[in-house]
């Protein structure tokens, strides 16, 4: 099978390279790496449509555009000429859950292959500040998890959005997966204001909320992926 990598934390990522060594466990797997050059997160589905988009090829079958993540779907599709069996965005550094599936690149990239027919999953491992990431653990984990994706059917317009729990470095084996829908509960949202003495009639405004207090809705993603499971859910357009 053909493999068409991307992501949002750019193509120097440890979350892109954990991807790839997941997927190159699998038997006779073909990769081809297109990602962004420079780091997209939060882009949501943006597209670049009014100017030229620079693509480098840093090796075979390993390109950087000065892009965003759609739009490395995109090229790679309808520039690049490239026909994956599958597109896998991640492993972002961050969860993607509930609200953030509809601001993030990762899942945009996801999105945008489902559009185009092509299976796609996105997948991104929730942090907790002050916990390493095992990234070799965590490939192995989507090594295992890979071949139960692929053998289930995806209906037209729908593609898989997985998130893993940041849990300590002592639980190596594979977590309790879970099939979740997105939490509907928005994420907290809280600013610290400030008025610099100055600049008169500016105020700024710092975004303060906590991710990891946000509500945990009954079988929703962030319940699963903060309860220390794998949170699975089949999205659709």
């Amino acid at each position: 099978m053909h493999f068409l990598l991307t992501n949002d934390d750019g193509i120097l990522a440890p979350g892109i390279q954990a991807l790839q060594d997941a997927v190159s466990m699998l038997p006779s797997a073909r990769i081809t790496v297109v990602a962004p050059a420079t780091e997209q997160s939060m882009c949501g589905h943006r597209v670049t449509t009014h100017g030229p988009l620079h693509v480098e090829e840093l090796a075979a079958d390993r390109f950087a555009v000065q892009g965003t993540p759609a739009d490395c779907v995109r090229i790679a599709l309808f520039g690049l000429g490239l026909k994956p069996d599958y597109v896998l965005s991640g492993i972002n550094q961050g969860g993607n859950l509930g609200q953030d599936i509809v601001i993030s690149g990762t899942m945009a990239a996801a999105r945008e292959a489902a559009y185009h027919g092509v299976r796609a999953a996105g997948f991104s491992h929730y942090m907790i500040k002050g916990l390493p990431v095992d990234w070799a653990r965590t490939a192995r984990w989507t090594a295992e998890l890979l071949p139960q994706l692929m053998d289930d059917t995806l209906g037209d317009g729908e593609f898989w959005n997985v998130n893993f729990p940041h849990l300590p470095p002592t639980a190596q084996a594979l977590p309790e997966t879970r099939s979740t829908q997105p939490a509907r509960s928005p994420l907290n949202v809280e600013f610290a204001k400030a008025e610099p003495q100055d600049t008169p009639h500016l105020t700024e405004y710092l975004y303060t909320a906590s991710y990891a207090g946000r509500p945990q809705d009954p079988g929703s993603d962030v319940q699963a992926c903060f309860g220390g499971a794998i949170s699975i859910s089949r999205l659709r357009l």
